[in-house]
């Protein structure tokens, strides 16, 4: 099908086209028909689709629906729509997605921090940051 029309107002051609051309080239080897889809309405030359079909033509899915449902080719349609893909449940995503980040700051987290149980474990964290800081400015002098 070689789209042809105005923007918003698409009609199609039916053509035949070598395997290796593209329908956009214009490089066609015969018009076999019409469709207008906004009005319906299909214009195929019979004669012309059964002597390309019985030289070996092959019709794309969309033109072999329109042949099936005119009654030119006799088969089963063929499903042009893609494939379905199941949408992710709201729980699945939620679940991974929470337990990810709890994992890692239960690792991270010290072990005073998280439950200190005794009252002398207090006091020496504050004495272990009053170190640190007295020793920083040493540090820095020396350098």
């Amino acid at each position: 099908m070689q789209r042809i029309g105005r923007i918003n107002m698409p009609s199609y051609r039916i053509i035949v086209v070598e395997h290796t051309e593209s329908t956009k080239t214009g490089n066609f080897t015969d018009i076999v028909g019409t469709y207008n889809p906004r009005s319906k309405e299909r214009k195929l030359d019979e004669g012309k689709i059964k002597h390309w079909l019985s030289v070996g033509a092959q019709p794309s899915a969309t033109v072999h629906n329109m042949l099936v449902s005119v009654g030119i080719l006799k088969g089963k349609k063929i499903n042009v729509l893609p494939a379905f893909k199941a949408p992710a449940s709201p729980e699945a995503t939620q679940g991974e997605s929470q337990a990810a980040p709890v994992e890692p700051v239960k690792e991270e987290a010290p072990a005073e921090a998280v439950a200190p149980e005794a009252g002398a474990a207090a006091p020496a964290v504050e004495e272990a940051k009053e170190e640190t800081k007295a020793e920083a400015p040493a540090e820095a002098k020396t350098e």
